[in-house]
């Protein structure tokens, strides 16, 4: 496996990956009509190159082939992670959340954060992501659940714990 920088021309690929994850992934947490509203067939392409070159995400490639991409923008925030359901399993989330680790100990970043899909929410928990919110979001008019996570981080990128109540 490959993580590298997004090469402009491959935002086909990765809408494929989007589709894949979404409706292959996600579709034990969501009705078809939800699955549809998120990812829908119907796409405006420039849109969607227009909104991946913006976000300048890494992409992981297994023998050549594109199999997820992730984002981290300046901010600390994760908008897009998404791996294609013929990966899934095989490690490239865990490479790609490394990846991304890595990156923002060498941007110096202190927390991390995401809107996390329900079929998400055990990955990143198990990266040691905390839920901040449970939410509802609506797109193209339908309701999806979701959560807002995030994840602080000390100065050498390592996990800083919540403290427990009741401790001294």
């Amino acid at each position: 496996m490959l993580i590298r920088d997004f090469i402009p021309g491959e935002e086909t690929e990765l809408r494929r990956v989007f589709m894949s994850s979404v409706h292959t992934l996600a579709r034990d947490f969501y009705t078809e009509e939800q699955l549809n509203a998120w990812a829908s067939a119907a796409c405006d392409q420039q849109k969607w190159a227009s909104k991946i070159i913006a976000m300048r995400p890494f992409v992981a490639t297994v023998k050549g082939q594109i199999a997820g991409y992730a984002d981290l923008q300046a901010s600390g925030y994760i908008d897009h992670f998404f791996v294609s359901g013929d990966f899934s399993g095989q490690g490239i989330g865990s490479a790609l959340m490394q990846h991304l680790h890595e990156i923002a100990a060498r941007r110096g970043l202190l927390q991390l954060s995401a809107q996390v899909s329900l079929s998400a929410e055990s990955f990143f928990i198990k990266h040691r992501f905390l839920v901040n919110e449970r939410q509802t979001a609506l797109v193209m008019g339908t309701p999806l659940a979701n959560a807002r996570m995030s994840k602080a981080l000390l100065a050498d990128n390592s996990f800083k714990p919540t403290p427990l109540c009741g401790t001294a």
